[in-house]
């Protein structure tokens, strides 16, 4: 079960703590519960019930195998989007977000598949036969792609959701995905737009705690969702595995009473 989401918590992370009044967005204004020093503070008691709503889309999201993209590439969220996503199986994007890596998705598989293709010349060492200077530039070639697309070197069709941190900084994957009608988790900060996303969660989209923190519940959530799968495929294969088995005894039935029908023949 995914961990109850406590207020104290959420304090504790700094999750409150919005942006400079004078930067706010008017559309934050039902997830604002005061101003203090000129700093909006985020409502603590909207964001768990925000929280708990994107877990429950989430995990059925997961439960249903399809991936979930997180897209961060500011600085603090990175790492934490990194090894949080990375945990749970799930693509992420933290350095640049490459151009029409979902309206151009075709595009994005073959750099991908490029990747693949070094791989296997190295193996099958077509790599050492190239010069020194083409093996350079192999070598360049492929760490780029590793920085840009490793982790979405999986994904081989578009994702069922996507989760942002910082909508005003991801704007072009926030554009690409609403394109696409695919749906939009994103942690949003009191300067940002919450119409753009389909499920908002007010939270401070600065501070690395802060971010870890909403990461947390998250990704247990899809965590849920992923074991629901893995325990339902089982349990299918139970069901089929045991009406395989009277189904392999039955020849061994009707090759039997061909012989008692015999036997009761000369008995008569």
């Amino acid at each position: 079960m995914a961990k109850n989401i406590e207020i104290k918590e959420l304090l504790d992370a700094g999750v409150h703590f919005g942006h400079l009044t004078r930067k706010w967005d008017p559309n934050m204004a039902p997830y604002i519960y005061m101003e203090r020093n000129g700093i909006h503070i985020i409502n603590l008691y909207k964001t768990a019930a925000k929280i708990e709503e994107a877990n429950e889309a989430l995990k059925k999201i997961a439960a249903s195998g399809r991936k979930i993209l997180f897209v961060a590439t500011k600085k603090q969220a990175k790492d934490i989007v990194a090894d949080k996503a990375g945990n749970v199986n799930m693509p992420y994007i933290t350095e640049r977000w490459p151009g029409g890596m979902l309206t151009n998705f075709v595009t994005i598989r073959k750099a991908v598949k490029k990747m693949a293709s070094i791989d296997r010349m190295k193996k099958d060492g077509t790599f050492n036969t190239l010069s020194k200077k083409e093996r350079l530039q192999v070598d360049r070639q492929r760490a780029k792609l590793e920085k840009n697309l490793g982790s979405i070197a999986d994904m081989t069709r578009l994702p069922g959701a996507l989760f942002v941190v910082d909508i005003k900084r991801e704007h072009i994957a926030v554009k690409e995905a609403q394109k696409l009608n695919i749906p939009i988790f994103a942690m949003v900060d009191t300067n940002s737009d919450p119409r753009q996303v389909d499920y908002v969660i007010p939270s401070n989209d600065d501070a690395s705690k802060s971010i870890e923190n909403i990461l947390t519940h998250v990704t247990d959530a899809v965590a849920e969702g992923l074991s629901e799968r893995k325990a339902e495929k089982e349990a299918k294969k139970a069901v089929e595995e045991k009406a395989e088995a009277p189904a392999a005894e039955a020849p061994a039935t009707e090759e039997k009473a061909p012989e008692t029908a015999k036997e009761a023949t000369t008995k008569e």
